[in-house]
């Protein structure tokens, strides 16, 4: 999907205050509200925008250890039936097949390194699982982003 320096402006305003409104939106980006509802509809038809919903700091919910697990499974496990099994696990936050000599990468939280012993046993019991490799994260230097990209991306 092509998007133009307003739907930037747009995605940028929601990031910034992301309890704003329609109403205020156009306001601020100077242009008409039925032109910044039908942007949105648009970015959220399109799949540019997955949801709408708060982005929570684990941190503050009482999971300040984040992990990042590599995962093997056994050969024809399937990767779908492994990866429906982890997402029963509330505090295994993302899992992508990857290529190279592991098959699956997770992000994990814990609420401390005895949590995450706990988590891990919980992810190495998963049918199918052959062997897990985990590291843990001390610091968060840039926290989850796409809008720079977004911005580079119109800029080509």
């Amino acid at each position: 999907m092509e998007l133009d320096a307003l739907d930037v402006d747009l995605l940028a305003a929601l990031r910034d205050h992301t309890r704003v409104g329609v109403l205020e939106l156009s306001r601020t980006l100077q242009v008409a509200r039925g032109t910044v509802q039908a942007r949105l509809d648009r970015l959220h038809r399109d799949g540019v925008v997955r949801g709408w919903g708060p982005d929570i700091d684990t941190t503050a919910i009482g999971y300040p250890v984040t992990a990042f697990a590599t995962l093997q499974i056994e050969q024809g496990s399937g990767h779908t039936t492994v990866a429906a099994a982890l997402a029963r696990i509330p505090e295994v936050l993302e899992v992508h097949t990857i290529t190279g000599a592991e098959d699956l990468w997770c992000r994990i939280v814990a609420r401390s390194n005895a949590d995450h012993q706990r988590v891990i046993d919980q992810v190495v019991k998963v049918r199918g699982m052959q062997r897990a490799s985990t590291v843990i994260a001390l610091a968060e230097q840039i926290p989850h982003r796409v809008l720079p990209l977004v911005e580079a991306a119109t800029k080509n």
